[in-house]
């Protein structure tokens, strides 16, 4: 029997849940880098907790590793959903725990990376979002409200309704505006009491959390010269094929760098307007990710100007512990 005293009174201990590492963080600070290099230390596996990776055909927007990044490491949710699909955090957190399970019964070490707030809440709070069956009528009428009145007044309309969920919401962050007035308007309870009753069913595995921070101006500095590199990679090019390619996007053209870039293409701003805008957009969505896990009272925070060496020391002594 597991968990009492066996014979001479030895103490049999409980099944322990298997652990999974967590690198988040906010864009531009060096997970992908840390990442592949701890996985090669301690024979281990990457799955994404990205929301903009998973799609095909948008790789130098959304940051995605090549596969001379990878290094021969197995990468897992990244490129597989077409932009003109829509993916949840439903489908994520069952499919990245389908993944994480794959790469425990190699005998490897799963390490979940990426700075989708929601994605890696999923996980390690064992968060249940529902399946809401889209109601393309309320969309429509939510965008007209949006268009006509401002962002603003759904923002309050949506605080008014769960404030809890508000208090981590940007104000220009429409998908999620949008998200927290769908999830009431479908199920008549908030995403918080959604969230609460979610996490009474536990979490599957024994998570250890990390963050990489450093200097805002710093951080700032990177994210612009990540845009520039985009840029040159031919981020433009990227989005006119993707718009020739996809008559439809549920949800892939609001990522940062798309977003901006179809405004350009659409002639509603300049090309410069478009890049200042992609660069700030993206500090300010940092801010955002930096105030998301500083909330998760489990993390361990690294400074992510440090030797990538000393992070990786960190991460194993507590991974062992």
């Amino acid at each position: 029997m597991k968990g009492v005293y066996g014979k001479n009174y030895h103490i049999i201990k409980m099944d322990k849940k298997q652990k999974v590492i967590v690198i988040c963080g906010p864009t531009a600070s060096g997970k992908t880098a840390l990442s592949i290099e701890l996985a090669k230390q301690i024979n281990g596996e990457i799955i994404s907790a990205d929301s903009m990776q998973i799609y095909k055909d948008m790789d130098i927007g959304s940051a995605k590793p090549t596969k001379e990044e990878m290094q021969g490491i197995k990468h897992y949710l990244l490129d597989f959903v077409a932009p003109n699909e829509r993916y949840s955090v439903a489908d994520y957190k069952r499919q990245a725990e389908l993944s994480i399970e794959e790469v425990l019964s190699k005998g490897k070490v799963p390490i979940v990376v990426g700075g989708t707030g929601l994605y890696i809440d999923s996980l390690i709070y064992g968060i249940e979002y529902k399946e809401l069956e889209f109601d393309d009528k309320y969309r429509k009428e939510l965008e007209k409200m949006a268009e006509e009145e401002g962002l603003e007044e759904l923002y309050e309309k949506a605080k008014k309704i769960d404030a809890q969920a508000m208090e981590s919401i940007s104000k220009n962050d429409k998908k999620r505006i949008l998200r927290v007035l769908e999830i009431y308007n479908q199920t008549g309870k908030t995403k918080t009491e959604l969230e609460i009753e979610s996490r009474k069913n536990g979490v599957k595995y024994d998570y250890i959390v990390f963050a990489l921070n450093m200097d805002r101006e710093k951080l700032y500095e990177r994210i612009n010269l990540r845009v520039d590199i985009m840029l040159k990679q031919g981020l433009e090019e990227e989005v006119k094929a993707l718009l020739s390619k996809y008559n439809v996007f549920p949800t892939a053209m609001q990522g940062l760098g798309y977003k901006e870039m179809k405004q350009y293409l659409d002639g509603d701003i300049t090309k410069q307007e478009a890049i200042d805008k992609i660069k700030q957009e993206t500090r300010r969505y940092a801010k955002r990710q930096l105030t998301w896990f500083r909330k998760n009272k489990q993390t361990i925070w690294l400074d992510a100007t440090k030797p990538k060496q000393d992070n990786i020391d960190t991460i194993l002594q507590k991974y062992k512990e």
